[in-house]
């Protein structure tokens, strides 16, 4: 698909880096609207891209924590002040895993219509046993808001090629969307070959780009409001027409409360992402005891034990000041 012409595109390309760099601050009605806001939009991406944004261009040190050598990236953004109160490696490319599904999210909530009804094809779930999956069946029919909600929720990788198929027409397609969207974000150091964040070589991100695209998100109430359940109910009907209901859980170890929250922070969900080549990551959106936001990456630690613990001090020393031992 092509939404806008290659001269456009290195403009904005060029734009975009240049302000990183110094610091400064199938549906055819779904295709149809993508192309059409893509192409409104892209002159003025530059304009506005550093707005409202927590911008660096290099480490943050942050006083009392110190990132664990397994883990590859960590950063922690203050959105009521806009500032980088901790950066590690942060524009490093890395392997996302499933966090892969941010990017997803955001087109779906940009060019969806959540109350349109899906049918899952045969391709959606030909996935490997080990693939993380919502339980859908091809022929299942079931809204594009609760593949939505399975998609961030369960990490659901059904979900993601069932959404993409309709978004677009093809996963190939999709991944185009992707990509030029990112660009519309500023996350101009990513890649993005699927949906899901099932390991191709070619597929990476940033920590920051990350940052960015969960940042866009969590713009959208709905957003916050799907990563804040403690589970979702999906009514599905199969290709018989029988009803069924599928239970969703989130997958990050706070919101399930396998792991307590760190004293004086409330994390509100995210979206978390494993596989051999990313190591165990996590971004998640939280607040203080006064309701002030926050959002904070950890890439590529080697265990959920270090990750949950990495991400713990983070919290605890970046948000409520607690110098973690």
């Amino acid at each position: 698909m092509k939404c806008i012409n290659k001269i456009k595109l290195l403009f904005i390309v060029s734009m975009i880096s240049s302000l990183i760099l110094t610091g400064c601050g199938s549906s055819s009605t779904a295709a149809s609207e993508y192309e059409k806001t893509t192409y409104n939009q892209s002159l003025k991406t530059y304009d506005f891209f550093a707005k409202d944004l927590c911008v660096t261009n290099t480490n943050v040190d942050l006083t009392g924590y110190t990132t664990d050598t397994t883990v590859h990236a960590a950063g922690l953004f203050d959105l009521s002040q806009d500032k980088v109160l901790y950066a590690d490696r942060i524009f490093d490319q890395l392997y996302p895993a499933s966090t892969t599904k941010v990017m997803t999210a955001y087109i779906v909530l940009k060019y969806g219509n959540l109350d349109d009804e899906v049918t899952v094809s045969e391709n959606a779930v030909t996935l490997s046993a080990d693939a993380q999956v919502c339980g859908l069946q091809a022929g299942d029919k079931l809204t594009l808001g609760a593949l939505l909600n399975g998609l961030i929720l369960y990490s659901g990788n059904d979900n993601a090629i069932a959404i993409a198929e309709y978004m677009a027409g093809s996963v190939s397609a999709f991944a185009d969307m992707m990509n030029a969207e990112a660009i519309q974000l500023g996350a101009t150091h990513s890649h993005f070959m699927n949906p899901h964040g099932l390991h191709e070589d070619d597929h990476y991100t940033t920590a920051y780009d990350l940052y960015l695209i969960f940042n866009a998100c969590c713009n959208d109430q709905r957003f916050l409001d799907i990563i804040s359940q403690t589970s979702y109910n999906a009514t599905i009907a199969d290709s018989a027409g029988e009803m069924r209901t599928e239970v969703w859980e989130p997958t990050n170890y706070y919101s399930l409360g396998t792991v307590a929250m760190p004293d004086g922070v409330r994390v509100f969900g995210g979206k978390t992402g494993t596989t051999d080549e990313a190591g165990n990551c996590v971004i998640l959106y939280s607040v203080n005891m006064e309701n002030a936001p926050y959002i904070s990456v950890v890439m590529g630690a080697d265990s959920k034990d270090r990750l949950y613990q990495d991400m713990g001090s983070l919290l605890s020393t970046g948000i409520t000041g607690t110098i973690s031992q």
